[in-house]
């Protein structure tokens, strides 16, 4: 297998299959996804296109040696037999309209071995859990399940990937304690605007030697430099869910961490990226690459260009990094996913009401959830993939 490199770019860039920005050609997605330029590390999910994104990575990678390339993939949404809701998208395969526990490894063997056949090729390098539910996160079956994988030789590792938005503290906690001998990766949002609550769970991931993958790096597209204040997002653009003035607030912090990326000889995207990997246990980043409405906007060649000529080498200090979060520190600004102290009413697939466990673990990681893990119901969310 090929290990991650510090950098990767997943198939939701470009907005052909998660809406950010302008929708880029398919042969133009294929070409950003061509392996090479400091960048060898593609990540793709079944659920994209019901199929779509598959197909078009695995052209993207076409004649390319398998040694070449590290090959991340993500199994979790049923769109064969489920029916999808709307924008919440396609049920979770642990939906129990769809199947019992018993059944969990083999959706799993089946979700798998189609992806693979649609990229062409015959194992994943990392093989994630994609936005699972409660059972996902705490189930055996699912567990034992993934880990069947591996032993097939379908995948060299497997990870788990909360989302699509900002939470799951807790259960991804949980998670590792409970799997963490299995788990190898884990993915979560975070960035120096977004440091909370991705940085809550970083210890527990490098207690359990779990490593992980950060997404939404760029911020919304901010740390690209293209977005402007007052200027419109495309029609149906994920990030119209941020609150109103976010780009503009954005852009007042992005003026004052600027003399650090300069002193650093970082642009800003590099900063970002620079900033997540001084975290214990984070060793991968992956910004979305967004195409920006309008002829100034920076083409998503050239940002793909920037990423991969990311310096291997940490620039930031110890200083630059708390000056950095001190900045951008938005603990409570949003609603959180997952597991919540203010959920009522029934579970939902992604938010459901904190039970006894679940305090005994925030009482062993030092998390007080009335306090560190509540937020605005308007706040800032981090979607992507």
């Amino acid at each position: 297998m090929r290990e991650l490199g510090q950098s990767a770019i997943g198939t939701w860039s470009g907005g052909r299959y998660l809406h950010f920005g302008e929708a880029i050609e398919e042969e133009r997605l294929e070409r950003l996804l061509h392996p090479g330029g400091g960048i060898d590390t593609l990540l793709t999910a079944d659920a994209y296109g019901q199929g779509e994104a598959d197909r078009v990575l695995g052209r993207a990678l076409g004649e390319v040696p398998r040694e070449d390339y590290c090959l991340i993939g993500a199994v979790g949404h049923d769109f064969y037999e489920g029916e999808r809701d709307g924008p919440r998208g396609f049920p979770r395969f642990t939906d129990p309209r769809l199947r019992s526990e018993g059944a969990y490894a083999d959706y799993l063997r089946m979700a798998t071995e189609h992806s693979l056949e649609r990229i062409g090729i015959d194992s994943f390098d990392l093989l994630l859990l994609h936005n699972p539910d409660r059972i996902g996160y705490s189930s055996e079956a699912v567990w034992d399940g993934m880990e069947a994988l591996r032993e097939a030789g379908l995948a060299a590792k497997i990870g788990i990937a909360p989302g699509p938005a900002n939470g799951f503290t807790l259960d991804l906690i949980s998670c590792f304690e409970r799997f963490g001998d299995r788990i190898d990766w884990a993915m979560i949002i975070l960035n120096p605007f977004e440091p909370w609550p991705g940085e809550l769970c970083l210890e527990a991931a490098a207690k359990s030697d779990v490593k992980v993958i950060t997404r939404v790096v760029d911020y919304g597209g901010l740390f690209w430099g293209d977005l402007r204040s007052g200027m419109e997002l495309a029609q149906g653009d994920h990030r119209a869910f941020r609150p109103a003035g976010w780009i503009e607030a954005g852009l007042e912090k992005l003026e004052r961490v600027l003399p650090i990326a300069e002193r650093a000889r970082l642009t800003p995207i590099q900063l970002a990226c620079q900033w997540n990997l001084a975290h214990p246990a984070v060793e991968c980043v992956v910004p979305t690459l967004i195409q920006e409405v309008g002829e100034a906007s920076c083409p998503i060649e050239a940002k793909r260009v920037e990423l991969g000529a990311m310096p291997a080498e940490s620039r930031l200090s110890d200083e630059d990094v708390a000056e950095i979060r001190a900045l951008g520190d938005n603990t409570g600004c949003m609603a959180l996913k997952g597991a919540s102290p203010g959920h009522e009413g029934e579970e939902r697939p992604d938010r459901w009401a904190l039970d006894d466990e679940l305090i005994e673990v925030s009482a062993r990681w030092g998390i007080d959830p009335s306090r560190d893990l509540s937020g605005a119901a308007g706040g800032t969310v981090g979607t992507s993939p």
